[in-house]
């Protein structure tokens, strides 16, 4: 009977690394999930304690002002500036920019330094206030 050939293994996936592109993707089309699906009902909430009078407002600072309001609204920080990072990236593109391997991949690199920045930055101004 004929030995059988051993055949590749494809990539394991704790030694598989996800090229920074496809990483900046994935994370446009969460940070848009996440602005839709949380930003928009807190966005919500505060127009509508705002419409609704003091009382109702206080309620809406209350629970923005505490441990899982504000880790909420951090969170929602860096999805819109990883979003619009990620979209002026897209833009760049679109005009045929940056589409060498090299320049593709710091882009897609840049992207998450530039809103970890951004939102920082937001967050220190803010809390300066």
């Amino acid at each position: 009977m004929p030995e059988k050939k051993q055949r590749p293994l494809s990539p394991h996936a704790s030694i598989y690394r996800p090229p920074a592109a496809m990483m900046t993707s994935i994370m446009h089309r969460i940070s848009a999930c996440a602005m839709s699906f949380m930003g928009a009902p807190m966005l919500v909430w505060w127009l509508w304690s705002l419409a609704e009078g003091p009382r109702t407002y206080e309620q809406f600072a209350g629970f923005a002002s505490s441990w899982l309001g504000t880790c909420i609204l951090f969170g929602l920080s860096w999805c819109f500036f990883q979003h619009l990072a990620s979209g002026i990236r897209h833009l760049i593109m679109d005009i045929g920019a940056g589409f060498e391997l090299k320049t593709a991949q710091r882009g897609a690199l840049a992207t998450f330094a530039i809103s970890a920045v951004l939102t920082l930055a937001f967050w220190t101004v803010l809390t300066l206030k």
